[in-house]
């Protein structure tokens, strides 16, 4: 049931849980920047890592004490001691001692097939290892937090024994047990029934910490919450082994606006997108466009008939206000869209609202194109360009006299590539040269080479992300391919789009319309006596 305005704390374990995707690898210097955000965005814990396991996160310790974090407590993670080991000879136990932080959480064996046939001991050997671990660690004044491994799984399989493990910690001094779903295949019922079994066991709260294995890990732990979790783990944007841990970000957006609990600072829910953004860039990561909430796709409209009720009454499509978790709503187009997303999308900007006959230029233009294999949902500066030659708006900065591209590669070296280019400016030839890790790179390099010195406003223009799919598969090795290519500039990132049958003419249709994106965009921000929307002729 619903505990209206209950607080739940918020465990975030990016650093550390999330750090065990597949691909995702943390500098210390990454740790402690995204420390610095996540304190910023109000989480009550940071869990930093191990300090016995790499080198890495034992420094990450000693230079996080120079965070001095305003809202969160610092973690070190650990295990509990060793089998016929004494807790104080322990050297995990002694490493998260030296850590130095306020609180320290330690997991422990829950089921008995991992107490007897993973660590070989009894299965009362094992209670003793919790209990020893915990007890040393609240002596030497550390407040501690026992997770719970494979809570769920083991409690399924032997309920008494699983009760007993997390009694063994409260009995020691945890000043809480957190329930963690390890494998991630349990069900919310199944949580939500063991969440209140727990609490009924122990004195100290219990928290939950799922993972993603089954698609189910923000279902599980919002059950867990309301079941009576006090404090829910997990990482930014799901990072984690396998399938990932839950995603805090998804958590938090529900409890505060679907469930009525209390977490985090009143202003972080602005902050949610940000911050998973931020950390996305940090790990090196593609961002997930449909992720809840925070994704770019989250309030993004591309059927005519859904843009069209969204512009009249905004929660016809949408669950809440994008603004709320700091995201904004985004109207696409593609051949699925009518009128109205295109009057939505540029309408306002180019005063076309109510202008039929350019809408319909536009989307009979925008169509034809799709069916060739362009895709503009992706490519807002290559669909603004498209608008602006339909409705006169719109200025050619050059035009290409040729360009050529030479891949040369010796036995005993690396491949070069060399890249010629010849534009006209203003009615003179240009011609310029360069070498680059590819094609793309050395026409890029000539076409800024030959650019820059006319228009130095092209500097100003970085290449973020390239994509190439095929269009039509079938036929093979002639088959015609889709660049996106995604670039940053004084105008934010955006992206373009260029189709052939031949990559690099198609990227060079991508890049060029990158290049007319940012010179129109410059002239106009400068109000310049010819720019674009002055100097344009009609179609």
């Amino acid at each position: 049931m619903n505990q209206s305005n209950r607080y739940v704390q918020m465990y975030d374990t990016t650093l550390r849980d999330g750090s065990q995707g597949e691909g995702i690898s943390f500098s210390v210097q990454d740790k402690l920047l995204i420390a610095r955000r996540l304190d910023d965005l109000g989480v009550d814990f940071i869990e930093g890592g191990y300090p016995l396991s790499n080198p890495k996160d034992a420094q990450f310790f000693q230079d996080a004490s120079q965070l001095n974090l305003q809202h969160a407590k610092l973690v070190a993670f650990g295990m509990t001691r060793r089998k016929a080991i004494a807790a104080k000879d322990d050297v995990g136990l002694n490493a998260l001692r030296d850590a130095h932080t306020e609180y320290v959480t330690i997991v422990g064996k829950t089921w008995d097939l991992h107490a007897t046939e993973v660590l070989g001991v009894s299965l009362q050997e094992n209670l003793d290892m919790i209990f020893d671990s915990v007890r040393y660690l609240t002596q030497l004044g550390c407040k501690v937090i026992y997770d719970a491994e494979h809570f769920f799984d083991g409690s399924r399989a032997n309920l008494a024994y699983g009760l007993k493990t997390i009694k063994a910690a409260d009995d020691a001094g945890a000043v809480l047990v957190c329930l963690c779903d390890t494998n991630g295949g349990s069900l919310p019922e199944q949580v939500a029934e063991l969440v209140r079994q727990a609490k009924d066991a122990v004195s100290c709260p219990v928290g939950i910490h799922t993972h993603n294995d089954s698609g189910l890990a923000v279902a599980n732990s919002l059950a867990a919450v309301e079941a009576g979790a006090a404090q829910v783990q997990g990482t930014i944007n799901g990072f984690g082994e396998r399938c990932g841990n839950v995603d805090i970000t998804t958590v938090i957006a529900n409890l505060r606006l679907k469930m009525g609990y209390e977490c985090l600072p009143p202003d972080a829910l602005a902050k949610l997108t940000e911050v998973s953004r931020y950390v996305y860039e940090v790990a090196n990561i593609n961002l997930a466009n449909n992720q809840p909430f925070v994704g770019m796709s989250a309030f993004a409209h591309k059927g005519g008939m859904h843009v069209h009720a969204v512009n009249k009454l905004a929660s016809t499509y949408e669950h809440i206000n994008p603004e709320l978790v700091g995201n904004s709503r985004r109207i696409l187009v593609s051949e699925l869209s009518g009128m109205s997303n295109i009057a939505a999308r540029m309408g306002k900007k180019f005063n076309i609202e109510h202008n039929r006959a350019a809408l319909k230029q536009t989307l009979d233009e925008l169509t034809a194109l799709e069916a060739q294999g362009y895709q503009f949902e992706a490519a807002e500066a290559s669909f603004e360009l498209l608008l602006r030659r339909q409705i006169g708006r719109y200025r050619q900065f050059f035009d290409l006299a040729s360009y050529n591209c030479r891949v040369e590669r010796k036995a005993d070296g690396p491949a070069v590539t060399t890249a010629d280019v010849a534009i006209t400016i203003a009615g003179t030839q240009v011609k310029s040269s360069a070498t680059g890790d590819g094609p793309i790179n050395a026409l890029d390099a000539a076409l800024r080479q030959a650019l820059v010195p006319r228009f130095p406003a092209v500097a100003q223009l970085h290449l973020v992300d390239y994509k190439v799919r095929v269009v039509n598969a079938r036929a093979e090795s002639a088959a015609k391919v889709r660049v996106v290519v995604e670039f940053k500039s004084p105008e934010g990132v955006f992206g373009t789009v260029g189709v052939s049958e031949n990559i690099i003419e198609a990227s060079w249709q991508a890049l060029v319309d990158a290049l007319e994106y940012r010179l129109i965009h410059d002239a106009e921000d400068r109000e310049l006596p010819n720019n674009a929307l002055a100097a344009a002729p009609a179609p």
